[in-house]
């Protein structure tokens, strides 16, 4: 057995330092989950779903994040100085950080090419929905993409940039993979947790409608499981990049959907400052 498999069986996770939290899952109906992303017409919820939380353990694994990787738990920690000096300059973003996630990609994954086509900032304090792009943090268990919305916004954010041969492109194996950062002080408040992909069942994976004004996209809401494991890296700095696994076109040998969430964490000062950070989407392609 490799030391990796070994680290995270649950005897081992189990002698870990951990914080005890709730976690919101979401509860199965037979209706097809759906949320809008904006206040929707009058007569419509915001969103049809309903959850319920659960107080589990999360893990510290600061002290094997050596031994934790994107193509077997999904998600992984890495140090990474960046060069940019104000994260909500948007132009900054784009002509500093973007290039200097791409290169770490390809060095992180093997990729042999890298899209970053999207990026969110959050931050619960400057947060004004309508007015500004800033998010609060997202306290409920979720993926990003599904197996069906992984190809649909490839082909759309390929297309958007010109990019020749795209179904050929999408038939060599590619993944998404969020890179996520604090960009500010060390995270104290709503720090992030993922869920170790080997511990997830399909089943508990359920596709739900995210509507957008020009456009409907699909993500998964995910339903509770006594076997999930659940990590985090406490006090992260912007020094640091965490990648989530959020859809992998490979469907056996490697981590697919590696679930997320905030939550709040009962260790943080009553006087943290809100939790300021930013998460890259991108498109990873690997060797053919």
């Amino acid at each position: 057995m490799s030391l990796n498999n070994q680290v995270l069986d649950r005897p081992i996770s189990q002698e870990l330092p951990n914080v005890e939290a709730n976690l919101t899952y979401l509860i199965p109906t037979a209706e097809k989950p759906v949320n809008y992303t904006y206040e929707p017409p009058a007569g419509i919820t915001r969103t049809n779903a309903t959850y319920q939380t659960h107080k589990l353990p999360i893990y510290n694994a600061r002290s094997i994040s050596e031994n934790i990787s994107l193509d077997k738990e999904g998600f992984a920690l890495t140090g990474h100085n960046t060069n940019v000096r104000n994260f909500y300059d948007e132009d900054e973003v784009r002509r500093v950080y973007y290039p200097e996630a791409e290169q770490l990609l390809k060095e992180v994954t093997g990729a042999t090419k890298v899209v970053i086509f999207d990026h969110t900032l959050r931050n619960a304090s400057q947060s004004k929905p309508g007015e500004n792009n800033i998010k609060e943090p997202a306290l409920r268990v979720h993926n990003d993409f599904t197996a069906k919305s992984g190809y649909t916004r490839a082909h759309l954010e390929l297309a958007a940039r010109g990019i020749d041969d795209i179904d050929a492109l999408l038939k060599q194996r590619f993944a998404i993979i969020n890179v996520w950062r604090a960009i500010a002080q060390p995270i104290q408040e709503s720090p992030l947790a993922v869920c170790d992909a080997q511990s997830i069942a399909i089943t508990d994976l359920v596709a739900g409608d995210l509507v957008y004004r020009d456009r409907v996209g699909e993500t998964y809401g995910v339903t509770y499981n006594s076997k999930h494991k659940w990590f985090y890296f406490p006090q992260m700095h912007r020094d640091e990049a965490l990648f989530i696994k959020c859809f992998d076109s490979a469907e056996e040998g490697h981590a697919r959907f590696a679930a997320h969430t905030a939550f709040e964490d009962p260790t943080s000062p009553a006087n943290a400052p809100p939790r300021e950070s930013i998460e890259l989407r991108t498109f990873v392609f690997y060797p053919a």
